[in-house]
């Protein structure tokens, strides 16, 4: 008989800790949607007279937001959507995010936990070392994308997986460009529809604790 692999699960205390940071962020970016909304005009005609300076400072922040963690440029997406389109916007993310990814992943794989501990709490990363499984990395990395945040998987993985980088960089890329387009997109949309997808988020979010509580 196999032994059941004894997987620690999520309390009540790092449910509500996650569950509030998901209201703080979507807020945000239900606020930036209104602001862009409101000065759209305005932002395109900045857009018009900045020679592609403000996409490559978006890149680079994103870039950042993800080796310096816990910061998060997910508010600023509406506020892309409207300068330059929720496709481009998401075509920018995608670069951002893969990249910083890469950055986070090559730091913890040649400099180990002693930067990585001034980064990323090393609670986080040893709670997802259990998640890390020996076969089928890529695709689990890919799929890993879609619930885990980009900045401590990174790390996690540098850390604790024997993953090459040229991999590891294509798994990130397709794993973060669906959701990338997804924010893009939702960006533009009424208030009441971003409203309804928070609504949602929150309760699949819910399924998924009381699931792990009694898996």
């Amino acid at each position: 008989m196999v032994a059941r692999r004894n997987v620690k699960k999520i309390s009540t205390k790092e449910f509500l800790s996650a569950f509030f940071g998901v209201v703080i962020l979507v807020v945000l970016f239900v606020l930036a949607s209104v602001f862009a909304d409101t000065y759209q005009t305005q932002m395109r005609e900045l857009v018009a007279n900045e020679n592609g300076v403000g996409m490559i400072a978006y890149v680079l922040l994103t870039i950042i937001s993800v080796v310096v963690a816990p910061v998060s440029t997910l508010p600023l997406i509406p506020l892309a959507s409207s300068m330059w389109g929720w496709m481009i916007a998401g075509a920018l993310s995608i670069v951002g995010w893969t990249l910083g990814a890469q950055f986070a992943f090559l730091l913890a794989r040649h400099f180990g936990k002693p930067l990585v501990s001034k980064i990323v709490s090393l609670e986080k990363l040893n709670h997802l070392e259990d998640r890390i499984p020996k076969k089928h990395l890529f695709w689990t990395i890919v799929l890993l994308r879609m619930t885990v945040p980009v900045d401590v998987l990174s790390y996690a993985l540098g850390l604790f997986s024997r993953m090459k980088s040229a991999p590891y960089f294509f798994a990130t890329l397709i794993g973060v460009a669906p959701f990338a387009f997804v924010f893009a997109y939702a960006g533009t949309l009424p208030l009441l529809y971003q409203m309804e997808a928070l609504a949602l988020g929150l309760f699949i979010m819910f399924l998924a604790y009381v699931f792990n509580r009694h898996a």
